[in-house]
């Protein structure tokens, strides 16, 4: 029946069946005892409600979690977890305080006493730990050395022992930076005892958290940490993104460098690994690096906000 079609009593009827039925959770036997109406005219009406644009069915979510869209991202890169929340993109921190806290919730949900969390350390990582308040009582791996920068105030260290007080398990963490020298130093280091032990846990995390870099100012801690010339050569060689320390191209394909070999931190092959790589990415210059982590088989989950999301779906294509 269509709306022209209908009078008001129509109108009325179809409308408190409606009611009835959507709001105040009424079977539709009991609507049609009500109504002295066949259960066959009530379903008649409930369709008619729907088709006409009476009743609009949506699937919402009380906070600022857009469901819908974090449904599309989730299907368009093939992800296991996609949140994605409706924050403004134009104040860098309220962006990473809001999806610290969406990171916060779904590691709360979905990591269980069986599990290892591995750690790697990225402002959003840092956002992610201090918005955390409750956490299966698992135990917390250090994946990369600490990097020390401006205007950070914690580290890698900071942040899996924060987490680990939360969960009330044990922490590995170690005390080294991120990038040192020379690769012969980066090997001494690994062999250290804490160093050691703390990779030793790696090929056990089942779930991972870290941030994704572009290779551009600003983008990147680890660029930013990164003399001029050797910024350049890296791009020249094709380096588009970094994952907690790992140089990888458009594709996701790790470049070997002298800076990788002057790393302490997990390696590509070991990330691969994990069965969930959770990346928590804001800014919209972060769209060709988010794709080439995920192409790359390096992050397989995504907390991010709707203008990074949109831009994703348009940059994958349909395919």
């Amino acid at each position: 029946m269509d709306g022209s079609a209908r009078g008001p009593a129509q109108l009325v009827l179809t409308a408190s069946v409606a009611r009835r039925y959507y709001l105040d959770g009424r079977s539709k036997v009991e609507i049609a005892q009500e109504f002295a109406l066949s259960r066959f005219k009530v379903a008649r009406l409930l369709d008619d409600a729907r088709n006409s644009g009476l009743v609009r069915i949506e699937i919402g979510h009380p906070g600022s979690v857009d469901v819908e869209l974090s449904d599309r991202l989730m299907s368009t890169l093939g992800l296991q977890h996609c949140v994605v929340t409706d924050t403004p993109d134009d104040v860098p921190a309220t962006m990473r305080a809001h999806l610290g806290t969406a990171a916060a919730e779904l590691l709360t949900e979905i990591v269980t006493a069986d599990d290892v969390l591995g750690l790697s350390w990225a402002r959003s990582v840092s956002a992610m730990a201090n918005a955390l308040q409750r956490l299966a009582p698992v135990p917390v791996v250090q994946l990369t050395g600490a990097l020390a920068r401006p205007g950070v105030d914690d580290s890698s260290i900071d942040v899996v022992r924060d987490v680990a007080r939360v969960a009330g398990g044990p922490a590995y963490f170690f005390y080294a930076p991120m990038a040192v020298p020379d690769a012969a130093t980066a090997q001494a280091l690994r062999r250290q005892p804490e160093v050691a032990q703390a990779f030793s846990r790696i090929g056990s995390v089942t779930r991972a958290v870290a941030g994704v870099g572009a290779w551009e100012p600003e983008q990147s801690t680890v660029y930013d940490a990164t003399g001029e010339a050797e910024r350049k050569e890296l791009a020249r060689s094709g380096v588009c993104a970094e994952i907690s320390g790992i140089l990888v191209d458009a594709d996701g394909m790790p470049v070997r460098s002298n800076l990788t070999e002057r790393m302490i931190g997990i390696t590509a092959d070991q990330m691969r690994a994990v069965p969930e790589v959770i990346a928590i990415v804001y800014g919209g210059a972060k769209v060709r690096a988010v794709l080439a982590a995920v192409r790359g088989g390096l992050v397989n989950s995504l907390v991010t906000h709707s203008t990074l999301a949109e831009s994703l779906i348009t940059a994958a294509g349909p395919g």
